[in-house]
């Protein structure tokens, strides 16, 4: 199992940009599909963006193609999620997933 801890969220303005880190440890990273998943206030988890286990195949939702890219570095154990022309819509805590394993989730705040 691998362990994952979430970093680099925040406040950020309509319009701003923000990357994601997703940290793992204690197994196999590179083995992995991957995920971020996102829980808006009062609501459920919704799936935003995931990428296969050698990076090369990305995948997204609707409400984020386009604005959203996500990238790994197997070197570095390290999953990321570069997120652009934020929406307030897109406050939410972020999440990623591989296998059984989430992290603590980082929370994204985007208003002015």
């Amino acid at each position: 199992e691998v362990q994952l801890v979430e970093s680099g969220g925040g406040l950020v303005q309509p319009g701003g940009s923000l990357r994601l880190s997703c940290a793992a440890s204690g197994s196999t990273f590179s083995s992995y599909h991957m995920n971020w998943v996102r829980q808006a206030p009062g609501k459920g988890l919704e799936w935003v963006s995931d990428i296969n286990s050698g990076g090369e195949i990305p995948m997204y939702a609707d409400s984020v193609k386009g604005r959203f890219t996500i990238s790994r570095d197997n070197a570095k154990n390290t999953l990321y999620l570069q997120m652009n022309s934020l929406k307030p819509e897109d406050t939410a805590v972020y999440y990623c997933n591989g296998g059984d394993s989430w992290g603590q989730g980082t929370q994204v705040t985007v208003s002015s």
